[in-house]
């Protein structure tokens, strides 16, 4: 892991404190040095891994080193040889304390205290922008969310929608160009339905606006009955998209208006979950796409099958159709179109898509026709690159697709009122026993169930691999126990409580005290401080936020350690420790608002 992005900045430019990029990335440049110094003639990428039992990294190259160099007269007489060499021959720098070497070849390397704590220091006087990883690309795009205009938002947009927003985060954070994507439907059969039926229900429709489809899921399922049961209407609407597509303008105003009414549905659930989008739907590639054909078919990749226009794929046996029988585009050719776009127009390095997994043949056929048109290099890890970003459904109770008890899809809106209204009983019920209510203000109140409902909705989506099912519980995403958002607040809480308790100025103790970590517990979570950069880096190169949720548990987990066993308000060492809390609660803060997660401050 990370091994893309460690030769991206040159050793020579490392600063020898803060230095750029994690500590991994800073331990692989030294390690890149040592290699080129050690086996000048072998072109091979740094490995180094956090190590669990012998010391706190681990370069683990000397084993397949020797399997290059042996036979070929080199000096060294095995693996165990090449990694003292490799020990030997890293730079001298203050980011390690020592190093030792294990079995065949495992260089083991201790990190200083001295350089941990003065990282962590640093971080505290300028901020943690200055731990983001360096990633190997410049600019991103993350389609994600995009749902169908005139369809219900449902539980597969609310994992999509907050995977994509997590995944954008990150990169943001890591200083990526992220063009975040709403590829929502809105040039599909479905609109001539609605088109037609508009105009058969409410022939005066833009005199009353939106009042004439009033709720846009009931009027959906009703042009939808007519569609199915309706051969002469079902023909009108077939009609209607041919006009609609072909610029009429009386159908481009409904379609529009359909479009913004959606569109607001939409936005209750952005809001409520605090993600921004830019939508370039459908519509927005269409006038790309006969163009992009044309280049596709003069490089031979387009073929008539039955009728239809398409591209072969190697190892598939259906074949990706760009053109239907009856001359019509679908997802394949709007898709190519904005792969194209994203490609040339907006040069983007990294195109990344947030949909479930159903949808993974799809996004390998047509990744694959692109290869073939030579938009992307045909060697894994090279850039431009495109990814599929798939995820599980998420069940109800009873192991089933989640819906509501008379089978409809849960509606998002009503989902996240029901996580903020629970999440306020139970706060208040628990301040109410304890007294504490009359401490706290309606608006904060509000504030508080509202960070803590939807953080939980959030984080019980988040902490999961995306690519497995997971069963939507809010007594379980609400519980106060065990690996939840509840928790994480309440734990983050803590530390700012012990910070309030203290009656000292963090703000002048980071520039006036100094950190030690001489107590082992303090060591620990120091180390483990420091290791937000690579967790952040390796969450975006595998594109997987539950590294991150894992990465915060532990956190919390390290620190209710450290408090135990390490005394901070009153101690001979409490200003040192009043800034580990301080670290601790700056980098949970950054793990929450990378998660969109706001953290509250009191609970």
């Amino acid at each position: 892991m990370g091994d893309e992005t460690s030769t991206s900045v040159p050793a020579q430019e490392q600063e020898p404190t803060v230095g750029a990029g994690s500590v991994k990335q800073q331990l692989s440049r030294l390690v890149i040095s040592s290699l080129r110094a050690t086996v000048p003639e072998v072109e091979v990428e740094p490995m180094v891994e956090v190590s669990a039992k012998f010391a706190d990294y681990q370069c683990n190259n000397a084993m397949g080193l020797w399997s290059k160099v042996k036979g070929s007269g080199t000096s060294f007489k095995n693996p165990n040889a090449i990694g003292q060499a490799i020990a030997k021959n890293l730079p001298s720098s203050d980011i390690i304390e020592s190093t030792s070497v294990a079995g065949p070849g495992f260089v083991n390397i201790t990190l200083s205290n001295h350089w941990v704590a003065k990282r962590i220091q640093d971080m505290l006087v300028n901020g943690i922008s200055t731990w983001a990883p360096i990633l190997p690309v410049k600019r991103a795009v993350i389609d994600f969310s995009s749902p169908n205009i005139a369809k219900e938002m449902h539980v597969g947009h609310l994992r999509s929608t907050i995977i994509g927003d997590t995944l954008a985060r990150m990169f943001e954070f890591s200083n990526v160009d992220v063009l975040r994507r709403n590829h929502v439907g809105d040039w599909g059969t479905q609109f001539g339905m609605l088109i037609e039926y508009l105009f058969e229900k409410f022939p005066n429709w833009q005199e009353i606006g939106s009042q004439a489809i009033g709720d846009l899921q009931i009027f959906y399922k009703a042009s939808k009955s007519r569609f199915d049961n309706d051969p002469e209407f079902k023909e009108r609407a077939q009609q209607g998209v041919v006009r609609l597509q072909g610029g009429e303008e009386k159908y481009r105003e409904a379609w529009k208006k359909i479009c913004d009414i959606s569109r607001s549905e939409f936005d209750l659930v952005y809001k409520r979950l605090n993600v921004v989008l830019e939508e370039k739907g459908e519509s927005f590639y269409n006038p790309y796409i006969p163009q992009v054909l044309a280049e596709l078919n003069s490089k031979g990749l387009i073929q008539e099958s039955e009728g239809a226009q398409v591209i072969f794929i190697e190892g598939h046996q259906i074949p990706l159709i760009v053109v239907k029988r009856d001359g019509g585009f679908n997802y394949a050719s709007t898709d190519l179109a904005a792969l194209w776009y994203r490609l040339n127009v907006e040069k983007a390095e990294w195109i990344i898509y947030v949909t479930d997994v159903g949808q993974q043949q799809h996004f390998d056929m047509f990744f694959s026709a692109a290869r073939m048109a030579g938009w992307l290099p045909d060697q894994k890890g090279k850039f431009p690159k495109t990814s599929h970003v798939g995820f599980g459904l998420v069940l109800g109770s009873d192991g089933k697709r989640f819906r509501t008890r008379s089978t409809e899809v849960v509606r998002l809106v009503e989902l996240l009122d029901e996580a903020k209204t629970r999440s306020k009983s139970e706060l208040l019920q628990r301040l109410t026993e304890n007294g504490k209510i009359v401490d706290w203000t309606d608006e904060e109140l509000e504030q508080t169930s509202e960070a803590v409902g939807y953080g939980a909705v959030k984080y019980a989506d988040l902490k999961n691999n995306r690519l497995t099912n997971y069963t939507f519980s809010f007594e379980q995403m609400l519980s106060d126990k065990g690996n939840t958002a509840v928790y994480l607040q309440y734990a983050h809480a803590r530390i700012c409580s012990i910070i309030r308790k203290s009656n000292k100025d963090v703000e002048e103790l980071k520039t006036s005290g100094a950190i030690s970590l001489d107590h082992p517990d303090e060591r620990v979570l120091g180390l483990y401080l420091i290791r937000f950069a690579e967790v952040v880096e390796e969450a975006c190169t595998n594109l997987l936020p539950n590294v991150l949720c894992e990465y915060l548990y532990n956190l919390s987990e390290m620190f209710t350690k450290f408090y135990t066993n390490c005394q901070v308000v009153g101690s001979p060492e409490e200003t040192s420790r009043l800034l580990l809390c301080q670290a601790t609660a700056v980098v949970m803060r950054q793990c929450f608002q990378l998660l969109g997660i706001t953290p509250v401050y009191k609970l």
